[in-house]
């Protein structure tokens, strides 16, 4: 049956902090002239590229653009456990069952964001766990992009940007995300995944309203991506930039 209502989410969740690889520029050789300009220093930020429109093929670009950028792995899996009773995990693990035997697979989310306006998820399938965890990290930071952040609240109107500047929502399958803008203090009332994603964009505080077969967790999280995608794609008049206090990316006032 769909559910419907407000995700309510009281504690904290805790963000893994990974340390970017150092990257040697002598020892890396570019394969595209994106990454061959990075090399070059002849772009020196992320923003050169995403408002281009070009597409990003090489993770080392993401590591040298934006050096202090942190990665996490979001809960997609659950260990067996009697009666379904199994812990959360972030490898969800399928097998094929053949002559030879049954061969498993693990499949991981992997999101990536430095914490101000820039953020990535992707995903990744292999048949042990560390390369499906690489895959999606790489992926993560081929993905990334840049969001919105303001104050579109009513009950705050401070003209900082520590939520979103108004409403926005993504479906995908059944499930329908709304995010709203939510007053300063607030926190991320919004699914404990989309919480670990929220928190590495650089979004504090933020409502949510969902609808449909939340559990399904892969279609969550790729709902929360979009919605994040929909920040930028929606135009706003100047003269609103001022009130809701719109930045994109790294803080650069639109």
């Amino acid at each position: 049956m769909a559910e419907e209502g407000v995700v309510e989410v009281v504690e904290p969740i805790e963000v893994i902090k990974v340390e970017a690889p150092k990257i040697n520029l002598e020892s890396w050789t570019p394969k595209t002239e994106i990454g061959r300009k990075v090399q070059r220093n002849e772009i020196k930020s992320v923003e050169e590229i995403l408002d281009k429109g070009e597409r990003i093929c090489e993770p080392e670009i993401i590591d040298i653009l934006l050096p202090n950028i942190k990665s996490d792995l979001l809960m997609i899996g659950q260990s067996k456990g009697k009666f379904g009773g199994g812990q959360k995990r972030v490898f969800k693990q399928t097998q094929k069952k053949t002559n030879e035997g049954n061969k498993p697979k693990f499949a991981t989310y992997a999101v990536v964001g430095n914490g101000n306006g820039y953020v990535g998820i992707g995903y990744g399938k292999a048949k042990e766990t560390v390369p499906a965890r690489e895959k999606a990290l790489r992926n993560a930071k081929l993905n990334v992009i840049k969001i919105k952040r303001g104050c579109g609240s009513w009950a705050c109107g401070c003209k900082g940007h520590h939520s979103i500047p108004f409403k926005v929502s993504a479906k995908v399958s059944s499930i329908e995300l709304t995010l709203l803008p939510a007053p300063k203090g607030t926190g991320l009332i919004v699914e404990p995944e989309c919480q670990k994603i929220l928190s590495l964009a650089g979004i504090k505080d933020v409502w949510s309203k969902t609808k449909g077969q939340t559990r399904t967790k892969s279609n969550f999280i790729t709902a929360c991506h979009n919605a994040l995608r929909k920040l930028v794609e929606m135009k706003v008049q100047p003269d609103f930039n001022e009130p809701l206090g719109i930045i994109e990316g790294a803080g650069e006032s639109k």
